[in-house]
């Protein structure tokens, strides 16, 4: 599977249950990256869309539900239990450091990960973000 995940320069995904930041730029560059895939999320994380595209699939445990090409976005998942099912792990970074306390649980190189590219593009929100895709 295909796990993409929004992370601070402190590896911060949520803060007091609530998402640290968003922005239009990245979740369209989701739906990019994910065209002709599944792309599972939580409705939690659907909620940030304001229409879903084709490709969303809602389940309340998305990373259990995904198959072997689909892409899954999550927020505050744990990704520990799935990570010998990972193929390729995307990283958006924020580039910034925000209050967090659910952190990224993973670490790509220690899953025996290579990373494959790197993108900087400015957001909507965010001046800089990063785009890192990690891949066995």
């Amino acid at each position: 599977m295909r796990v993409i995940v929004a992370v601070d320069d402190r590896g911060g995904v949520l803060f007091n249950h609530r998402r640290q930041s968003s922005d239009r730029v990245v979740r369209r560059k989701i739906e990019e990256l994910s065209e002709g895939h599944a792309l599972w999320m939580t409705k939690y994380t659907a909620s940030q869309f304001l229409t879903l595209p084709e490709q969303a699939r809602l389940s309340e445990q998305p990373l259990r539900d995904a198959g072997p090409e689909d892409y899954c976005f999550v927020e505050g998942e744990p990704l520990l239990p799935y990570k010998d099912d990972m193929e390729e792990l995307v990283r958006i970074l924020w580039n910034r450091k925000y209050p967090g306390d659910v952190f990224l649980d993973v670490n790509p190189e220690e899953c025996g990960m290579f990373l494959e590219s790197t993108e900087d593009f400015a957001g909507y929100s965010h001046e800089k973000i990063t785009m890192e895709i990690w891949r066995r």
